[in-house]
């Protein structure tokens, strides 16, 4: 079964006062079908935020959870 299909297959179930929630969504993906987005002011400061915050390098998953204080 496509995507589309189950799409439609759950479509049938969904009540009608709830699918303006869904004709809403698909209205807004529509509208922004291959239409690249640039960053707002608020996306470039968390981008330069996360910069500062990592250098780029990760940690293990062991270190991580010896510091939560999680036993793997």
């Amino acid at each position: 079964m496509s995507n589309k299909e189950r799409a439609m297959q759950l479509l049938e179930d969904i009540p009608e006062n709830k699918l303006v929630f869904i004709v809403d969504m698909l209205e807004n993906i529509k509208a922004y079908e291959g239409e690249e987005i640039e960053p707002d002011e608020w996306d470039l400061e968390m981008i330069e935020h996360a910069k500062r915050e990592n250098d780029g390098h990760g940690i293990p998953i062991e270190t991580l959870a010896e510091e939560l204080g999680i036993t793997l």
